[in-house]
């Protein structure tokens, strides 16, 4: 059974559709970058797919051993976000809060999965540092360590690279990448940057006035790759 199924959804606000007529799967292990232009609804469909919104119409469907409260998610961070004054180990920890439940402490085991995730990333030297202080590249990791903690089995991560410089941008894909293929984790990446996603991805959600699911390859073959990069469905 697919992780995360959606069939025949329709996105949108206050009724008022934006998309309709998305279906597409999502199995373990898969890596699938949504690509489309400007307001195609992409970040729309991260949120709806995640039940901070509801569908305009049709169904999603999760795994009976996956919910959205178990999904690591890294969202698009906003000015007033990256000036959060916490620590990185206080930032990172705060993932584990989907666990919690009523517990008003986090157990020794969750405290635990915070370090293994901070040590993972590199981020360790900067266990005590304030995020706020850090660089766009190292809070990104931070925020990344922090979805780690609320999964072991699915990312889905809206713009990871936005804002961040070529070296870094490189980094923090290699990252991912690791993440999917010798972990096993299994993401969903909203992407501007196409060339990335065929570099990366198993898997292609083409959103916009033309619809695509597939494999990278058949994305490759469907000539759509192309079109978009040359800037005929993002006019």
């Amino acid at each position: 059974m697919a992780l995360i199924t959606c069939q025949d959804l329709a996105l949108g606000y206050e009724g008022r559709r934006i998309l309709s007529g998305l279906s597409f799967a999502v199995h373990a292990g898969d890596y699938l970058c949504i690509l489309g232009e400007n307001g195609s609804g992409k970040s729309t469909l991260m949120r709806t797919v995640l039940g901070l919104q509801p569908p305009v119409s049709g169904e999603i469907r999760m795994d009976d051993g996956l919910h959205a409260k178990g999904i690591g998610y890294l969202p698009q961070q906003t000015a007033i976000q990256k000036d959060f004054p916490a620590s990185v180990w206080e930032v990172v920890l705060s993932g584990c809060q989907g666990s919690c439940g009523m517990r008003p402490c986090y157990t020794k085991a969750e405290k635990q999965r915070a370090l293994d995730n901070i040590q993972s990333l590199g981020l360790a030297p900067l266990l005590r540092r304030c995020y706020r202080d850090l660089s766009g590249g190292q809070q990104q990791r931070v925020l990344l360590a922090r979805a780690l903690c609320a999964t072991s089995s699915l990312l889905f991560l809206d713009e990871p690279v936005s804002g961040l410089d070529p070296k870094v941008t490189a980094e923090l894909y290699a990252l991912i990448r690791r993440l999917n293929h010798e972990q096993g984790i299994t993401v969903i990446m909203i992407s501007h940057d196409v060339g990335a996603a065929l570099h990366y991805a198993s898997h292609i959600l083409h959103i916009g006035e033309t619809t695509f699911f597939g494999t990278k390859e058949a994305y490759l073959r469907s000539g759509l790759a192309r079109r978009f990069t040359e800037g005929g469905e993002a006019e």
